[in-house]
């Protein structure tokens, strides 16, 4: 990321940029820097954008070789072409040796790196990978956040919106503009702010459903599933977190057995270590063999239902029931 910066302020365009990651927020935000300041307030003539898997790339390829209209650059933006992972040979083969007077930016959530184009990139430009932010980042952000509202936000706080917002920055950033409104006349965000304004996630809906479920609280854990229904969480993505939960939690059991740090098991498992607690927790009221069957009962699940041999919402009831009565 600093890299890019440092092309902006010195002025010095590379030809090709490849932002990808699954950071989206700020992947966009230095997509648009990297826009802003190629056009440099030249006429929208010169900037196009394509967005989905139906770019056309012949017709990519004459539009970067046509002349920019009173200005010094045609600027192209492709977002979400999923041409760095199949079908960008062509193109490859272009931003080897482009007009003097295109640049690209490509957004992409996800790349091939042993793909020619991701290679051409690679060589001919700049690649840069957003990642998910870590905890230190994000609280700092969200203090940042805070200050140029002229408000103050507490730790805890800050903890209870990550718990709801996940490490997503849209999703982070959407939220905490609720909250900022909702406290418009008090100096300070405190954490019953947060659970007054914000939104819980569909995964700690999941995380409350397995509690229930661990706890032997039928009533509750249906009544999770059901909001979750309610919700128009179709039944397949709720047996996808379903699975990702008992995963999680027996990665946590495993990892914590053979005498792994609280950091290095949140690291390996890639979560938040303040949400590991949480986990090691519910963790200890499953034995490995019961978390383990758990998987094999969602994966066989998974299976029937795209075989058509069962209903997925049937399917997944059965399964949490099952474990219900257990």
């Amino acid at each position: 990321m600093k890299s890019i910066l440092t092309d902006i302020q010195n002025k010095d365009y590379k030809q090709v940029y490849l932002l990808y990651g699954e950071e989206v927020y700020l992947k966009h935000q230095y997509r648009d820097k990297l826009k802003d300041a190629l056009m440099d307030g030249a006429d929208t003539m010169n900037y196009h954008f394509f967005e989905g898997k139906d770019v056309q790339i012949p017709s990519i390829i004459d539009l970067a070789e046509t002349m920019p209209f009173f200005a010094d650059r045609r600027v192209i933006v492709i977002e979400n072409s999923g041409l760095f992972k199949q079908g960008g040979e062509q193109l490859a083969e272009y931003i080897t040796n482009p007009s003097p007077t295109v640049f690209f930016v490509f957004t992409e959530s996800d790349v091939d790196k042993r793909s020619r184009l991701f290679k051409a990139a690679r060589d001919a430009g700049r690649v840069v990978e957003f990642v998910s932010q870590d905890t230190a980042v994000l609280t700092k952000w969200i203090r940042s956040l805070a200050a140029k509202e002229s408000k103050t936000i507490s730790g805890d706080a800050i903890a209870e919106l990550l718990e709801r917002t996940g490490q997503d920055m849209r999703n982070i950033k959407s939220e905490f503009e609720k909250l900022v409104c909702y406290c418009m006349y008090q100096p300070e965000i405190t954490k019953d702010d947060v659970k007054s304004v914000c939104i819980t996630r569909i995964s700690n809906r999941i995380f409350e459903m397995v509690e229930a479920i661990s706890d032997k609280q039928n009533e509750k854990a249906i009544l999770l599933y059901h909001d979750l229904i309610e919700l128009r969480e179709p039944p397949m993505r709720i047996l996808y977190l379903l699975t990702r939960q008992f995963n999680i939690l027996l990665q946590v059991k495993e990892l914590s057995g053979k005498g792994y740090s609280d950091d290095q098991t949140a690291k390996k498992i890639g979560i938040p270590p303040f949400f590991l607690s949480k986990y090691k927790r519910q963790a200890s009221r499953f034995s490995i063999r019961t978390l383990i069957r758990a998987l094999e009962e969602c994966a066989v699940l998974d299976e029937s239902i795209k075989r058509g041999l069962i209903a997925d919402r049937m399917g997944l009831e059965l399964l949490i029931v099952n474990y219900i009565k257990e």
